[in-house]
C-alpha cells in the first residue's frame, strides 16, 4: 500500500474494502442494467475519451474477464479517489447501477439523473466497496458527480464500516 494514499483509501484498504474490478461485475451483472453493458446503447456523439480522469467523473469501464474465462461487458463507476503517485495512475471508484431494487441495502444510495451527470435514468451508488480502476480500463467519461455527493458517498462508506464493526462486537 502506497504511503501517498489518502486517509479514505488507507481506511478502505485496512478494512479489506478495496476490491478488484471483476468483483463489481460479478455482484452487479450488466445484464441487469438498462444498457445491458453495451457501448452502443449509451454512446453519445459528444462522448469524449480522456487520458486523465478526476474525482467525481462518471466513467464507463470496459470489458474484463470472469473467473471462468468468459468476457464480461461494461459498467459505470464514479471515481471517488485516486493514487496519482502510482504508475499507471490508479482510480478508485464506486459502482453505479440502474438496478434500483438493490436500494434496499443500507449502503446503496440514490443518484438522481440530471444534466451534469448525463445519466439516462436514476441509479444507485454502491458505497460499501471501492474498486480499483486503471485508466486503460476506462472507455470514456459520461458526466460528473458533485464534490458534495462524493463526500456523502464516502460518509456512507464510513457508516457501513461502523455498522459492520458494531454488528461484529455484539
Amino acid at each position: 500500500m502506497s504511503k501517498e494514499l489518502s486517509d479514505f483509501l488507507k481506511i478502505a484498504y485496512e478494512h479489506g474494502k478495496v476490491k478488484e474490478l471483476k468483483e463489481a461485475f460479478e455482484e452487479y451483472p450488466v445484464e441487469e442494467e438498462w444498457y445491458k453493458g453495451k457501448l452502443e446503447n449509451i454512446l453519445k456523439e459528444d462522448s469524449e475519451s480522456y487520458n486523465f480522469y478526476e474525482i467525481g467523473d462518471i466513467v464507463f469501464v470496459k470489458e474484463y474477464s470472469y473467473h471462468n474465462g468468459e468476457i464480461g461487458n461494461n459498467h459505470f463507476f464514479v471515481i471517488i479517489d485516486q493514487d496519482n503517485t502510482a504508475v499507471p495512475i490508479e482510480n478508485f471508484g464506486m459502482l453505479v447501477s440502474s438496478n434500483l431494487n438493490k436500494l434496499k441495502f443500507k449502503s446503496n444510495k440514490i443518484l438522481k439523473k440530471d444534466e451534469i451527470n448525463n445519466l439516462h435514468k436514476d441509479n444507485l451508488m454502491k458505497t460499501d466497496i471501492v474498486y480499483k480502476i486503471l485508466n486503460e480500463q476506462i472507455i470514456f467519461k459520461i458526466g460528473i458527480v458533485s464534490y458534495g455527493k462524493i463526500e456523502e458517498y464516502k460518509k456512507s462508506f464510513y457508516n457501513s464500516l461502523k455498522n459492520k464493526n458494531a454488528n461484529e462486537n455484539q
